[in-house]
């Protein structure tokens, strides 16, 4: 199969038909797509999500979806973190773009992080990049992805699974919007503490 086959094969049918066909496998299959995606970021995620929540259900897809693209992209960071001195990323951590994105990041910790990853189209394969090569704290990163892409993943179920409730019952889009300010003010809390925490260290 060429590139061109792949990604016209590349449809929401056919990534739930390979997802019940592979159902012996439990969720590894709906874990290993959107882990996947951290490292290849020409994959779709948002349609393997949508799959998730239609051939697992909104809560089980949404909690594979979320795992596995929170771990794709831990496991980015730390290769980034630990080889980020290595002379095949010297263009990238010599480009004016990505220096200027990793001082904003170090900058404004939390914050920008978490928003970025909330948009289901950010490419968070550079976000991932960015974080690695910066020295914001692993803590912090940490709890950005897993709080953002809680935001993100969690939309792309909801309208996956269910779009025209998502329209007809506007109650339902507000509580996915008080969800989203809920969860981006425990990650503030959280980050001041840890910021004082490592105040305290120092």
């Amino acid at each position: 199969m060429d590139l061109f086959s792949f990604k016209d094969w590349l449809t929401i049918e056919n990534i739930i038909e390979m997802i019940e066909k592979y159902r012996s496998f439990g969720p590894l299959p709906g874990l290993l797509l959107p882990f996947l995606e951290a490292f290849l970021p020409f994959l779709p995620l948002f349609l393997f999500v949508m799959a998730n929540a239609n051939a697992f259900g909104l809560g089980w897809g949404f909690l594979f979806s979320w795992a596995g693209a929170s771990g794709g992209a831990y496991v980015v960071f730390l290769l980034i973190r630990r080889f980020g001195e290595v002379r095949i990323l010297g263009p990238l951590r010599r480009s004016s773009k990505v220096k200027s994105l990793t001082a904003w990041v170090e900058r404004r910790g939390f914050g920008p992080l978490f928003l970025l990853l909330c948009f289901p189209f950010t490419p968070s394969a550079v976000v991932n990049i960015v974080a690695g090569l910066s020295k914001i704290g692993i803590y912090q990163y940490m709890l950005a992805v897993l709080t953002g892409k809680a935001v993100m993943i969690f939309i792309m179920s909801f309208i996956g699974y269910d779009l025209i409730s998502l329209i007809r019952q506007p109650i339902r889009t507000a509580i996915a919007l008080g969800v989203i300010a809920i969860l981006w003010a425990i990650g503030k809390r959280i980050e001041v503490k840890l910021k004082e925490k490592q105040y305290r260290r120092g």
